[in-house]
């Protein structure tokens, strides 16, 4: 058997949302950015870091360039291999 609410409650306003509004929703960057590389360009970059697998991570822009064979420190001219959303992998060239 369903149950009935009061009927105080049933027609009562309902409270706005305290999270979650879309209203207070405003992102400092566009939704969909290009990134700052693509594929086959040629940069020179600083590796500033180490990755988990052990490649080098160079930063351009906000985005992480990931670099193998590489140590921190190294100024690299690599070529774009393949763009991510926010990374880019690189390989060295010469």
């Amino acid at each position: 058997m369903l149950r009935r609410l009061p009927e105080k409650t049933k027609y009562a306003p309902k409270k706005p949302k305290r999270f979650g509004s879309q209203s207070r929703y405003r992102p400092s960057k566009p939704f969909l950015q290009s990134s700052p590389v693509k594929e086959n360009q040629e940069l020179e970059v600083v590796i500033d870091d180490i990755g988990s697998r052990g490649d080098g991570i160079a930063k351009l822009q906000g985005d992480l360039i990931f670099v193998p064979r590489s140590k921190i420190g190294e100024r690299v001219k690599v070529r774009i291999a393949s763009v991510g959303g926010k990374f880019a992998v690189a390989e060295r060239v010469g």
